[in-house]
C-alpha cells in the first residue's frame, strides 16, 4: 500500500524495474489502486455529512499548495486508533480517533496539511525509488498483510497506516514546514501542528496503545513540537495575525461523528 505498490507488483513479475520512473499520470493511478485496496480492508466513514466537512476542510488546504492540479480525495479511517496517512496522487486519510481527540479545528487542519504535504513532495515516490535491490515481491506482501506473518485482521490492531509509509526524519521534517505553510496560506493557525503533536505525547504516556500507529509511522519527540513552533515563530507577526484556530462548523463535525456508531472493534475485523 505504500506508495511503490505497483513497481512492487511489476518486480515481482519478473518485469525491469526501470519501468517504474513515476510520472504523475502513473502517480494518480498508483493512488487509484491503493484507495481501492484500502476501501476494501479498512473501514471508512460513509457519513455524507462527515465526508463534507472533512473534504471542504481539505481542499481549502489542497487549493493553495498544489500546484500540479490534483484530484484531492480527503476520507477518515472508522478507528479509535489514532493515525493519518496519505497515498501518492492526492489521496489523504484521517483517522476517526485523532479527529475526537483534537480540541480546536486548526488541529486537525495542521495534520491534514502535513499529509497533503507528504503528497506534494512527492515522499512516498522518492522512496519507491530508493527501493530499487530491495526484494520487492516480498515487500507487497508484507504491506498487502499489514505486518509481515500476521494476519490483515490481527495487524489492524496497530491502526491503519503503520505500514503505508515510514518516511525519514528529514521527510517529516520536510511535510511539517510544508504543512505550516499551507495552513498559513489557506488562513488557519498553523500553532495546531504542535499543539496536536503534543495531545499525541501526552496521549502516549496515558494510553500508548492508541497511538502506536502513529508513532510507527511518524517519528516523534518534544523536540519536534520545538522545531515547529521555532519554525512558526520565524514567520513576520503580521502574517500570523487574524488566523482561524477553531470554527463552530469543525465542532458540530465533531458531534455528528460522535453521534454514529462507535468504531469497530479492531480485533474482530
Amino acid at each position: 500500500m505504500r506508495a511503490f505498490l505497483l513497481c512492487a507488483a511489476t518486480a515481482a513479475t519478473g518485469a525491469v524495474l526501470d519501468a517504474c520512473a513515476v510520472s504523475q499520470a502513473k502517480e494518480v493511478q498508483m493512488g487509484v489502486n491503493s484507495a481501492a485496496q484500502i476501501a476494501q480492508q479498512l473501514p471508512l466513514i460513509t457519513d455524507p455529512e462527515a465526508l463534507r466537512y472533512i473534504n471542504v476542510l481539505g481542499d481549502s488546504l489542497a487549493k493553495v499548495t498544489d500546484q500540479r492540479d490534483l484530484q484531492w480525495h480527503f476520507a477518515i479511517v472508522d478507528s479509535k486508533e489514532v493515525n493519518a496517512f496519505a497515498v501518492p496522487g492526492g489521496y489523504v486519510y484521517i483517522n476517526r480517533g485523532l479527529i475526537e481527540r483534537a480540541q480546536s479545528m486548526s488541529e486537525v487542519a495542521g495534520v491534514m496539511g502535513h499529509e497533503i504535504g507528504h503528497v506534494t513532495l512527492r515522499h512516498s515516490i522518492k522512496q519507491q525509488q530508493k527501493a530499487q535491490g530491495t526484494n520487492l515481491g516480498m515487500t507487497l506482501g508484507c504491506i498487502l498483510a499489514r505486518v509481515c506473518g500476521s494476519a490483515v485482521g490481527a495487524a489492524a490492531d496497530i491502526g491503519a497506516g503503520a505500514m503505508f509509509a515510514h518516511f525519514s526524519r528529514s521527510d517529516e521534517s520536510e511535510a511539517d514546514e510544508e504543512g505550516i505553510r499551507t495552513a498559513v496560506k489557506a488562513g488557519i493557525d498553523p500553532y495546531g501542528l504542535p499543539e496536536m503533536f503534543q495531545i499525541l505525547l501526552d496521549e502516549r504516556k496515558k494510553n500508548p496503545g492508541t497511538v502506536d500507529a502513529w508513532f510507527a509511522s511518524h517519528p516523534m519527540e518534544e523536540d519536534r513540537i520545538a522545531a515547529t513552533r521555532a519554525l512558526i515563530a520565524s514567520y513576520p507577526p503580521g502574517q500570523l495575525e487574524g488566523l482561524t484556530r477553531d470554527s463552530q462548523n469543525f465542532h458540530v463535525f465533531k458531534d455528528r461523528l460522535a453521534s454514529l456508531p462507535p468504531s469497530p472493534d479492531a480485533r474482530k475485523r
